[in-house]
């Protein structure tokens, strides 16, 4: 039996040479592919982190609101786009026009104003800002640009210039003082409404307080744990970097979070919580509400009065310009309170 034919030491050098190509293609094409996946990745991010729902128009009637209760208000950003979004008066109040809604307004009030969460739009709420202004109070909430009938791409940058369009049409418009408004943020919104509240502080218009429910200390951290596998800290454009932000906020902060939160995960709220000032100009220390049981898109069903007593604790210090000082705490979830 003959043996196979040794190879010369040229044929073997040419054999290498050929498997060392066909590695570095499998190479140049596993790279290829993993930056294509990433290009997509990085381009339709914003499709991932903003889930708007688009109407024609919001009636207030179609989400159960009795007639001139809600009432639609509209602004106009430098760049042209509509905002479309509602003021919602306490429960057996109306105002048939702009002069009736303005003698509303000189009642004094407290105002709270709400940034919601990543997705829908502002009727998926309704439930949520009746309860809210049944603490007697004023409710306002605008859709983001690219929710409900609103034109235009949401990003950070768009937002945060949004809301404090927003702030500056409240204060100056409608002559409502900081001091009486409650910044309400949920979820994506807590990251809105920790960047308002951060900037006007800056800006020595220090709000009346600050609630954040469900919410994150970055989007940075929320998209690592949602995609281990990727160079978030690369790739995402918009970050929300809550944490950096919340220690220039000098009014009241209150914090709420479920513990079986699967989104933004409970312990990127408690980051947020410890990142925040130890007190306010006032001398009130942020508190933190734990939630257990609960997960991120159930608190207003399954722990409602507890969010509402939060609210309406921060409301009673807005009337009363309360001094004095507590002690940060960390709670778990209390008894309900019938609404």
């Amino acid at each position: 039996m003959e043996s196979a034919p040794s190879l010369t030491p040229a044929t073997a050098a040419l054999e290498e040479s050929k498997w060392t190509r066909r590695l570095w293609r499998i190479l140049f094409l596993l790279l290829l592919m993993l930056g294509v996946s990433l290009m997509l990745v990085t381009l339709l991010q914003r499709k991932l982190i903003y889930h708007p729902t688009r109407v024609a128009a919001m009636k207030p009637e179609q989400w159960g609101f009795e007639p001139h209760r809600c009432l639609l208000k509209q602004l106009t950003t430098p760049d042209g786009i509509v905002l479309n979004g509602w003021h919602v008066l306490p429960p057996f109040h109306q105002a048939l026009n702009a002069e009736e809604e303005q003698l509303e307004l000189q009642l004094e009030r407290p105002a709270i104003l709400v940034f919601s969460g990543n997705a829908g739009h502002r009727g998926y709420r309704a439930t949520l800002l009746r309860r809210l202004s049944s603490l007697q109070a004023d409710v306002f909430l605008f859709d983001y640009r690219g929710f409900a009938e609103n034109a235009g791409q949401p990003t950070e940058a768009a937002l945060l210039q949004d809301a404090e369009q927003i702030w500056n049409w409240l204060t100056e418009d409608l002559k409502i003082p900081p001091a009486r408004i409650l910044i309400v943020g949920e979820s994506l919104g807590g990251g809105v409404a920790t960047a308002l509240a951060s900037k006007v502080c800056q800006q020595n218009e220090i709000p009346g307080g600050l609630c954040l429910k469900a919410t994150f200390s970055s989007l940075t951290e929320v998209a690592q744990k949602h995609y281990p596998y990727l160079p978030v800290q690369i790739m995402l454009i918009d970050r929300f970097p809550s944490a950096q932000r919340i220690a220039d906020v000098r009014c009241p902060i209150r914090m709420l979070h479920g513990m079986n939160d699967t989104i933004v995960p409970f312990a990127l709220g408690k980051k947020l919580f410890e990142a925040a000032p130890k007190h306010s100009l006032a001398g009130i220390a942020p508190q933190f509400l734990e939630l257990p049981g609960i997960g991120h898109n159930d608190i207003l069903e399954n722990a409602g009065d507890d969010y509402l007593r939060i609210v309406e604790e921060m409301l009673n210090q807005i009337r009363n310009q309360k001094t004095t000082t507590a002690p940060a705490t960390s709670t778990n979830l209390t008894s309900p309170i019938p609404e």
